[in-house]
């Protein structure tokens, strides 16, 4: 299954070509967003107009093949002393959370302490909810902060106009009449339009997420996984509830992974626009998304430690492959900082499509890697045998097998192993062992 490696970076060489345009594309349309919520943020002090973007910029340029962008608006206040209150899904009431609880799964409510000066403005009825208890005066509500921060949004654009701060066409705001948990707007970047999805968030601190019993960060530099996660931002899950948003940790995960030696963020540039181009149905919307292949990557860089794994672009990609056809043989892609969450789950995904449209990419790379921009049907590839497939399936019933040794019995039954170190060795033949006496 050896490609030339010309094919490889060749096909590399095309998208890097695109990324500082991309760049510039994102920075101009920055511009425009920022001028509307400096507006909201004068009317209205609640909001942040956020300048520290790089993180955005960074992940809009690495992706190839979408045009959207999250945008979190902080409120403004003491967010560590809000009560922080689960939702029982059984009593459909609020129990208050501990220190303890640090995987922030589920819903909450964020209740305005008794105690205390300065909530003034945040129990004004726009955005508050009252409730008679003894602790609480009440609940800011996501579905009131929207509204308002819709409205508000609409007032500056039309201030923004007005003023000529804004030129006609710079910005198109009909998406902002739809329904949702999030207020999406158009802004042109000189060349099309971007979709920024504005959110507000509620940004706290937390004693890092435990990761589930890992006992190593495999190749992200020590203690990195838990520095990124003391942090915790909510953003809306409902009218009434806020949600824990994984979304500012990973994309300071993805950054770091940009700062290793190798080549992961290639491997992720160059799988992102396979999909794009191969993997995605023309016209539909279902299909893997940018994020899913984020977190393959980010289950790649702990799973694949050494920076022997990352040296060359084909024996990088196949580390995202195996991972890859693993999650869609057995329906399951877990998040990497909570893996009991599936991402495949509530997703319009046809996976077993999917999985052979990877399958035959992984069996054929050659017939792949070139830019043609359009969504082609490639026929008679090579396929996996059945061997393969059954190794595949392996994590749906034992999930011991989510490991390196297991996945480097992937990478040797497709040639691109090339790993010297003994004890990875001596752990890819217990594994193969394993099985031959099960």
């Amino acid at each position: 299954m050896a490609v030339k490696v010309s094919h490889w970076c060749n096909y590399l060489r095309v998208i890097l070509s695109r990324e500082a345009q991309r760049i510039e594309h994102f920075q101009r349309a920055e511009n425009i967003l920022l001028t509307v919520l400096e507006k909201v943020t004068a009317m209205d002090p609640r909001f942040i107009a956020d300048y520290s973007r790089n993180l955005e910029a960074f992940e809009f340029a690495l992706c190839t093949s979408e045009d959207e962008v999250t945008v979190e608006v902080p409120l403004w206040f003491e967010a560590d002393a809000l009560l922080l209150q689960e939702c029982s899904s059984n009593q459909g009431q609020s129990e208050k959370v501990t220190n303890e609880h640090h995987q922030m799964s589920g819903c909450y409510h964020l209740g305005v302490p008794k105690e205390g000066v300065g909530w003034e403005n945040w129990a004004r009825e726009d955005v508050f909810s009252v409730l008679d208890s003894a602790e609480c005066r009440g609940h800011i509500v996501p579905g009131k902060v929207l509204r308002l921060l819709k409205e508000l949004t609409v007032a500056a654009i039309v201030h923004c106009r007005h003023e000529f701060l804004i030129k006609p066409g710079d910005l198109c705001a009909e998406s902002l009449k739809e329904e949702g948990l999030q207020l999406s707007l158009l802004v042109s970047s000189g060349w099309k339009m971007i979709r920024f999805n504005i959110i507000p968030v509620v940004q706290r601190k937390q004693r890092a997420l435990k990761l589930h019993g890992r006992r190593r960060e495999g190749g992200f530099p020590e203690s990195s996984l838990q520095k990124v996660t003391q942090g915790a931002d909510f953003i809306p899950s409902s009218y009434y509830h806020w949600r824990y948003s994984t979304n500012r940790p990973v994309m300071k995960l993805l950054r770091i992974v940009g700062t290793l030696k190798g080549r992961h963020l290639d491997s992720l540039r160059l799988l992102d626009q396979v999909n794009s181009e191969d993997w995605k149905e023309e016209g539909k919307k279902g299909g893997l998304t940018f994020n899913h292949l984020k977190m393959v990557l980010l289950w790649a860089t702990e799973l694949f430690p050494s920076p022997e794994d990352w040296e060359d672009l084909e024996g990088s990609v196949y580390r995202l492959l195996v991972i890859l056809l693993c999650c869609l043989v057995t329906k399951n892609l877990p998040h990497f900082l909570c893996p009991e969450e599936n991402l495949f789950q509530g997703e319009d995904l046809d996976l077993n499509t999917l999985y052979h449209r990877v399958e035959a990419f992984a069996s054929s790379p050659e017939h792949f890697l070139k830019c043609h921009f359009t969504h082609a049907v490639h026929t008679n590839h090579q396929r996996l045998d059945n061997s393969i497939k059954a190794w595949l399936q392996l994590p749906a019933k034992d999930g011991a097998y989510w490991d390196t040794a297991y996945f480097d019995v992937l990478l040797s039954k497709f040639q691109v192993y090339r790993i010297q170190d003994k004890e990875r060795i001596s752990a890819l033949s217990d594994v193969l062992q394993r099985q031959e006496c099960a």
